[in-house]
């Protein structure tokens, strides 16, 4: 169960993305039961089984790279390959976060050695680490005390566009504004 408390994070990136993945035009990629990465939402693993099945369709090759994931609304991880837009990972769903995760086993686990909150479609706070902790010890993945590599984003009250905040600089790189030390990506949130 989510606490109550926890922020839901929606869509803000380019409309045509969404737009295409409530259309079912969206590929995210997952892995079917099949095998193979195929279009659609991503790869919902809500168990240590879940991953161990999804993990033994994927390719070595992409196992080494980073995966696009999300925490859908329920608390459910899902995964897609890197290169897959959010949105349609989480079939255009709020999440509780996203980002993207890289993977490392180790004897006979496997363990979370790399994780973000990039996600240019949500823009996650770097506070939505507990539910993405909830959401992998619920897959049963080791995991780091929280994001090995944190993106703060920022709206420009100004100008209205989305920043990445580097090296503490909150100023806008469109306008020049100041950005403001909270998380106020999504004005309705």
């Amino acid at each position: 169960m989510v606490n109550a408390s926890v922020r839901s994070y929606r869509y803000v990136g380019p409309p045509g993305l969404l737009a295409a993945v409530r259309a079912g035009g969206g590929t995210a990629g997952g892995v079917p039961p099949g095998g193979g990465p195929s279009p659609g939402s991503g790869c919902p693993i809500a168990s240590a089984v879940d991953f161990d099945h999804w993990a033994a369709r994927c390719q070595a090759s992409e196992l080494r790279e980073p995966f696009t994931f999300v925490v859908r609304g329920d608390g459910t991880l899902r995964l897609a390959p890197r290169r897959s837009e959010h949105v349609a990972c989480a079939d255009g769903e709020a999440v509780l976060g996203a980002g993207e995760i890289g993977f490392t086993r180790h004897a006979d686990a496997w363990t979370v050695d790399e994780i973000s909150n990039q996600s240019t479609g949500y823009c996650p706070d770097v506070s939505s680490w507990p539910a993405v902790a909830r959401a992998l010890d619920r897959a049963g993945l080791a995991r780091p005390d929280g994001f090995t590599h944190e993106v703060v984003f920022r709206r420009c009250p100004g100008c209205q566009e989305h920043n990445i905040v580097r090296e503490d600089h909150f100023v806008c790189v469109f306008c020049g504004g100041e950005l403001p030390a909270v998380w106020n990506v999504d004005p309705s949130a």
